[in-house]
């Protein structure tokens, strides 16, 4: 069966027979593809005319609902996916790590959208900027998603994580996806995307699929798409440099394999916790995904005097691992994912073996389970021995699979000077109970690297793991990795979006973000604002209580009433010593808790909740006889879709009788949606 493209509306079957695809276990068949007779440019405009307006009519809540559902559209439908997965060459451990973190990517940023953006289509970035002295000219930045299609074109060896964690972040930022997975296991991707479109969760245009090459769809690309690549460094700067790309400024994304390493300590000698902790990492990293991760472990940085220890440890565990057909329970590693990827393992190895001794494992023989070890895509993991830790090759060859180099070191200068040699990475681990250590190679690697595990005994039994990106840190590396960013939580979105810096006045600023400015209209209708509820209260509702005068009596009881006996609210001695203040003041809290009783309504109402203050600054000192006045406004309203109430933010700014300001800060509230006394 060809396998099919879902583009301009509807599902697309190729002009031509295609390329075969091929089952990474067996050999046979799978599955033919070819992207022949696609549009490419009607393609991408279909995305720009139908899937964009429709995803920037919804809000970034709404957005993240979708995603949710479809998170949970795809948990339903494990079982078929971890099924097909196995073709790819993947265990059933492989599978969990592929097709379940891709829907823990959906779910979090499902997450992260209702809980850190506002309900609404714009997001502001930074704290307003006052341009002008009298205060009515403002600068506000603000993101808006951008105009175009979020391309994604991805790498072979995770067919569902990969496609899910570009599109979670591009979907929340309201821009439609097309995703071009990689041929040898596109018929997993494919599947992905057939449940999705076939729910009807989505919004037409929102997500198409392109599988086959990519044609001359790059040609088509504008100012306000965006190109993303998870591969080879090499295509990466080819996508890099494409003439269109440079062109119009294409925004360009680019996570490529990289040479990651893992450094022990020194502490961590033979019988330690870090030294166990070190060897089975060692290993799994080897072994899941058959090494066909781009986050893998291939330079294992050890001090010089343990490399001998760490190999015979290591070597002892890979002995247990059994290769060969995941669907026999007893295997731990399954095949790669294409005959042709095996062929280039082995050359990859031929470089590296030229310059060390293997110490585990034959890369032309393996001993298989359930299946031909020359029709699958098999082979034994290698664990290499460096000659030297200045030969070249350990840090430029990559032999993508389960392979890794042993390479020793003589102290902490020459093990960060050996990680940096991998012209940037991924990610890089140090493992080690010496907390001085791990923060000399830490701050000393961190230039050459996107994300750092430092793995100790403490954080072992929580810890993720070396090669496990998650959907809150960001997954990217300088130089050879590619110099891009992905995920990252919401720093992921905005990579979507345009940041634009807008000046205006406070009222028009107000009307552009749907949020209260300050210097823009107060509105006092006589009604008190905590008796509105969300679909009666308007931005800028506002209520200004007091004057209430502050007393000696007042900071005497709040200090002993909480315990607060901080000299400069009880000894007017050495509280007049104070340059700061000069003599007795007033707690900021009594400052907070006394404004708080002069703007609350107390009835029962429709103001559920206080869950917060934000941003609280004392600014000027409260000295008893000090009178203090209250303007409490209504900033912004954030209705929650799932729920019968919604979250207010308040501006709260308490001032002086002269007119200065004693403390400035937002207040949290849950207000009900509609509201009947």
């Amino acid at each position: 069966m060809p396998l099919r493209s879902y583009v301009n509306g509807s599902w697309f079957e190729p002009a031509d027979q295609g390329a075969p695809l091929l089952d990474a276990v067996t050999g046979d068949q799978v599955a033919t593809i070819s992207s022949a007779g696609i549009g490419m440019q009607a393609t991408l405009r279909h995305g720009r005319d139908v899937g964009g307006p429709a995803l920037r009519e919804l809000t970034f809540h709404e957005r993240a609902a979708l995603l949710k559902a479809v998170g949970g559209l795809l948990r339903e439908n494990r079982d078929e996916l971890y099924a097909l997965s196995a073709r790819t060459g993947s265990t059933l451990f492989d599978s969990t790590f592929d097709v379940d973190g891709g829907i823990g990517v959906l779910l979090s940023y499902a997450s992260k959208g209702r809980r850190e953006l506002p309900n609404d289509t714009v997001l502001l970035d930074g704290p307003v900027e006052a341009l002008g002295k009298r205060g009515q000219f403002l600068g506000q930045h603000i993101y808006t998603p951008r105009h175009g299609v979020a391309v994604q074109v991805n790498a072979f060896n995770f067919p569902v994580w990969g496609p899910l964690e570009k599109l979670a972040p591009a979907f929340l930022a309201g821009v439609p996806t097309l995703v071009k997975p990689a041929s040898a296991t596109a018929y997993l991707t494919a599947r992905v995307v057939e449940l999705i479109i076939e729910s009807g969760l989505l919004p037409e245009g929102s997500l198409q699929l392109i599988c086959g090459s990519v044609g001359d769809l790059f040609d088509h690309l504008t100012d306000q798409d965006l190109l993303s690549f998870t591969g080879s460094a090499s295509t990466a700067q080819q996508l890099r440099t494409n003439p269109t790309v440079v062109a119009n400024s294409v925004r360009f994304s680019a996570e490529a394999d990289s040479l990651n390493c893992s450094i022990l300590g020194p502490d961590a000698a033979p019988g330690t916790p870090e030294f166990d902790l070190y060897a089975t990492q060692l290993v799994t990293e080897m072994t899941v995904k058959a090494g066909q991760k781009c986050t893998a472990i291939r330079r294992a940085i050890v001090p010089a005097e343990y490399v001998d220890a760490v190999a015979e440890a290591a070597s002892a565990q890979l002995a247990t691992v059994v290769v060969g057909n995941p669907a026999d329970e007893s295997v731990g590693m399954g095949a790669l994912a294409s005959l042709e990827q095996r062929d280039e393992v082995r050359r990859s190895l031929k470089a590296l073996l030229s310059v060390g001794t293997a110490v585990f494992g034959d890369p032309e023989h393996v001993d298989v389970v359930g299946a031909d070890a020359q029709r699958g895509a098999f082979i034994s993991p290698v664990l290499i021995k460096a000659d030297s830790a200045d030969s070249a090759e350990p840090h430029e060859v990559e032999a993508f699979g389960p392979v890794s180099t042993l390479i020793g070191y003589r102290d902490t200068r020459h093990a960060v000077e050996l990680a940096a040699r991998g012209q940037g990475s991924l990610v890089g681990s140090v493992v080690t109970g010496d907390s001085d250590f791990a923060r000399d190679v830490v701050l000393g690697v961190a230039p050459w690297h996107g994300r750092l595990l430092v793995l100790d005994q403490d954080d072992a039994t929580e810890s993720t793991g070396h090669g496990s990106p998650l959907p809150t840190l960001v997954h990217g590396g300088p130089g050879r990795a590619g110099g891009g960013e992905e995920l990252g939580g919401i720093r992921g979105v905005h990579h979507h979006m345009q940041r634009t810096a807008v000046q205006a006045s406070p009222r028009v600023l107000t009307a552009i973000t749907n949020r209260w400015m300050p210097g823009s209209a107060r509105t006092d209708d006589g009604v008190h604002p905590f008796r509105k509820s969300l679909a009666e209260l308007k931005i800028g509702d506002s209520v200004t209580a007091g004057p209430r005068l502050v007393t000696q009596e007042d900071v005497a009881h709040f200090a002993e009433f909480t315990g607060d006996t901080f000299y400069a609210h009880t000894d007017a001695e050495a509280a007049a010593r104070n340059p700061l203040f000069g003599g007795i003041v007033a707690h900021g809290y009594l400052v907070v808790s006394i404004a708080a009783g002069l703007f609350v309504s107390p009835e029962y109402g429709p103001v559920l909740a206080n869950y917060g203050i934000d941003d609280l600054r004392f600014v000027t000192p409260v000295k008893p006889g000090d009178e203090l006045t209250v303007t409490l406004t209504c900033k912004a309203i954030t209705p929650r879709g799932d729920s019968a109430h919604g979250e207010v933010r308040w501006d709260a700014q308490v001032t002086k009788q002269d007119g200065s300001v004693a403390a400035q800060y937002d207040v949290l509230t849950m207000v009900a949606k509609e509201w009947k006394a």
